[in-house]
């Protein structure tokens, strides 16, 4: 039995702690909004400049608070060399096609719903402004005053070595793609992987845009200099495929591959991009602090990526 005298001191401790308990409100203030750069230049493409204005964490993350925090109102440059090329205002369905896919492969959207997102992004119709390999391109934005830079290089391609496809020992009319690559030992790389089928359904390329997964973008850090393979599959299911098969190519496809050579910054950006998706919502992540190589603290990526494009037939 517990003696008298302890209880006494447990219940009158009980009743200190319940009778000082009360709500406590805590006001967090809410971060000044920065600017958001999601830009681009591949080779041979033209610039493609999102910029977005960042949103209170408690705002509503719904469509329409996105496409009002687009801003519309900024000054947009970008300097190659002696040229500087000033950018305008386009709604998606005013680029070209070939930028219209690629804002669609930004975006991560089907080319045929981008006309319904009531965005305006920066870019040029003039041609001498594409992105060449060799070559730095810097992003100027002038914004309610202040100054942002950024500028990323189109590097040299690294090519594949080989492509084959390689059929699933269970079901052979699916497979994966195998590739091999050959990392040039001169330096860090960093590189991203993309493809799409073009293999004809109802009339038309089953894929107007190149699509990636999760872990499409990767670097050198354990294979510096090295020759490896690696296997990839098709980054969306097919829900007409069986089960288990449903992200394999299918035989007889015929697949276009690119492989882009980009800069350590950019991958480090996605990288790290990568990594707050995947652990967003877990209560045991750590927060990821996701780097910009835009200046003056502003958010986003200003990218360039060096192309390089080959065509696989799965056969075996």
């Amino acid at each position: 039995m517990v003696p008298l005298t302890v209880r006494y001191w447990i219940h009158f401790l009980c009743l200190f702690l319940f009778s000082c308990t009360k709500e406590v409100t805590i006001d967090i203030p809410a971060e000044e909004a920065k600017l958001v750069v999601d830009a681009r230049i591949e080779t041979n493409g033209a610039p493609l400049v999102l910029l977005m204005q960042s949103q209170y964490l408690y705002n509503p993350t719904d469509l329409a608070s996105y496409f009002s925090s687009n801003i519309t109102s900024a000054t947009v440059t970008v300097t190659s060399g002696n040229n500087t090329y000033p950018l305008t205002l386009f709604s998606p369905s005013e680029l070209p096609l070939e930028s219209q896919i690629t804002l669609a492969e930004m975006l991560n959207l089907e080319l045929n719903a981008l006309s319904f997102f009531p965005i305006k992004v920066y870019s040029t119709l003039d041609p001498t402004c594409k992105g060449e390999v060799g070559k730095s391109y810097t992003l100027g934005i002038t914004y309610e005053g202040d100054q942002y830079n950024s500028t990323t290089s189109i590097l040299a391609p690294v090519p594949l070595t080989s492509l084959s496809w390689i059929p699933d020992p269970e079901n052979a009319s699916f497979g994966l793609c195998l590739a091999v690559l050959t990392d040039p030992i001169s330096q860090r790389n960093a590189y991203r992987w993309e493809s799409k089928i073009i293999t004809s359904v109802n009339g038309q390329p089953k894929d107007y845009r190149f699509r990636h997964g999760g872990s499409s973008y990767f670097n050198d850090e354990f294979f510096n200099g090295l020759t490896i393979d690696f296997d990839t599959r098709y980054p969306e299911k097919d829900t007409t495929y069986p089960s288990g098969f449903k992200r394999h190519f299918k035989y007889g496809d015929s697949v276009v591959i690119r492989f882009s050579h980009i800069e350590m910054p950019v991958y480090s950006y996605f990288d790290k991009m990568r990594s707050q998706m995947e652990s967003n919502g877990s209560p045991f992540s750590s927060p990821v602090l996701i780097p910009s190589n835009i200046s003056n603290g502003a958010l986003g990526v200003w990218a360039g990526y060096s192309t390089w494009y080959d065509t696989l037939v799965c056969i075996p």
